[in-house]
């Protein structure tokens, strides 16, 4: 059975970093566009950053463009977000996707706060 588990998440101070994981079973991530989205209280589920199948084209949203990166390892069936210079309006629930399955994990909460 096909599974997204994100890990990482946590308490940050503003200017700090987190780096956010995603491990998949039951399916290959170099068969799958994979992607991060996140969710604030209050808002709609937003787009974050992708990672081609391959892992050689990556995207942003302008939000978090210059400050995030989008990886993966295909041969450890993992995606990753290393988060920079994190800020307050960065609080949100954020999820895994993979997107040729539309399989969502679980989610990770990030708190930016002094």
């Amino acid at each position: 059975q096909e599974n997204l588990a994100e890990s990482g998440g946590g308490l940050v101070q503003p200017g700090g970093s987190l780096t956010l994981s995603c491990v998949a079973s039951g399916f290959t991530t170099s068969n799958n566009l994979m992607s991060w989205y996140r969710q604030a209280p209050g808002k709609q589920r937003e787009f974050v950053a992708l990672v081609s199948s391959d892992g050689g084209y990556t995207q942003y949203a302008d939000s978090v463009k210059g400050r995030f990166t989008i990886s993966k390892d295909n041969t450890k069936n993992t995606a990753s977000l290393q988060m920079n210079s994190l800020q307050p309006e960065d609080t949100a629930v954020y999820y895994c996707h993979a997107a040729f399955l539309n399989l969502w994990g679980q989610g990770t909460q990030v708190t930016v706060s002094s």
